[in-house]
Order: C-alpha cells, then structure tokens, then sequence
C-alpha cells in the first residue's frame, strides 16, 4: 500500500508521515529530504545555483538512499554518507526549492521515489506525491495549514535543531519557497482531486495522525 501526503512547507506532513509509517509499520520516505541532500551536494560543490546542466549532471551521478533506524528516525544518506542533520541547515531551506524546481532533476528524484516506494508498503510525503509520484496511491491526503502558523512551526523548529535564525528570514524563505512550489511548470505543488484535505492550522500531531488512521481501512 501507498500512503501519499502533500502539502506546503510547515503544516506538519513530514512529523505526519514519519508517526503514522512508525505505527503502520510502513516504510517511511520523506521525499523533500531528497532535494535537500542533492542541494547539499551542490552548494558543497560550490556549483552556480543557475547552473541548471551541471546540477542535472550531478543528480544523474549521484547516490541517495533514505533508510529508517531502528527507532522509525529517517536516515538520509547521500553517495553513501548520512547527512540527515547536515540537510537541514537554514542555507539548505533557502535554496532548495530552486533546485527542486528543475524538471530534469525531479525525473531523476521520481524514478528514485518509484523504486523506494514500490519495495514495501510506503508512507511518502512531499509536494507531488499524489499527483505525479503515485497517482495511484490508495490514500491520498493533503495536509495544510495557515500561513502564520506555518511560518511559527518552521520558526520553532529551526530554533530547537539550535540554528539562529530569525523570524523574518523565515518568513522570506517560506514565502519565496510557497511562490516556487505552487508556481514551477514541472510538477507544482496542489491538491489532488481525490486527496482528503486537512487543515492542521488548530490541530495537534496526534489529532492529524489519528484523523488519517480513522480514514484508512484494510
């Protein structure tokens, strides 16, 4: 079985999906983590963000597995090495969805996506799950939340991995990563037609997590 959950950046589909895989006992994929080590590896490469051929190029040659530790924790491990913390920095955040946003690099990232999803049963989340990775899946939900709290969850969640940050950079990079995701030609972010839509903005993560268990049948 797939599990396919979209939506935008801070309204809670990665803590989502990597609780409900753990309970499910599915694999779980956090395909944004994906983008994040191939941007990674291009700013460690110190190649030109606009240098689209040489980034197709290096996602064509690169090697990223995600795998799941005993405790349901992604392990994210890029041409053999984990980078799980390291892909989370502010700077990674702040280029990632221009990267993503590559038609060529997302074939590249969608046949991985395929291969990894189709080992085992699977909860993915990401931007274009349920509308071009699996738009098969058996479950499709979309998980949203407003703005404002987006941008406070984001904010929160970069202060606790220890990263000074401040409000206002946040709030720059959500927006201009809202703007690219919903905007790109090549698989934007939006709601498939029949994904269960749920608003997070007044919820806590164990309401969302049993919401879409309730919705599951087997």
């Amino acid at each position: 079985m797939i599990i396919a959950i979209d939506g935008p950046s801070g309204a809670g589909k990665s803590t989502v999906a990597k609780i409900l895989a753990k309970r499910l006992g599915f694999l779980y994929i956090d395909t944004g983590a994906m983008y994040r080590a191939l941007t990674l590896k291009v700013l460690k490469n110190n190649i030109d963000i606009n240098d689209k051929e040489k980034i197709i190029q290096l996602a064509r040659n690169t090697q990223i597995d995600l795998k799941n530790d005993p405790e349901g924790n992604l392990l994210v491990c890029l041409d053999g090495q984990d980078v799980s913390l390291q892909i989370r920095q502010p700077q990674i955040t702040r280029f990632v969805s221009e990267i993503a946003r590559i038609k060529e690099v997302r074939q590249v990232m969608l046949d991985l996506q395929r291969k990894l999803g189709r080992k085992r049963d699977a909860v993915l989340d990401g931007r274009d799950i349920g509308t071009v990775v699996f738009p098969d899946a058996e479950k499709k939900f979309y998980i949203d939340a407003d703005f404002k709290e987006r941008l406070r969850r984001r904010y929160k969640e970069l202060r606790e991995l220890g990263y000074k940050v401040t409000l206002e950079d946040v709030e720059s990079d959500l927006k201009n990563r809202d703007k690219i995701d919903s905007t790109r030609e090549f698989a934007p972010l939006r709601k498939a037609e029949d994904a269960v839509y749920i608003d997070t903005t007044q919820m806590s993560i164990e309401e969302v997590v049993n919401k879409i268990l309730e919705s599951l049948s087997f």
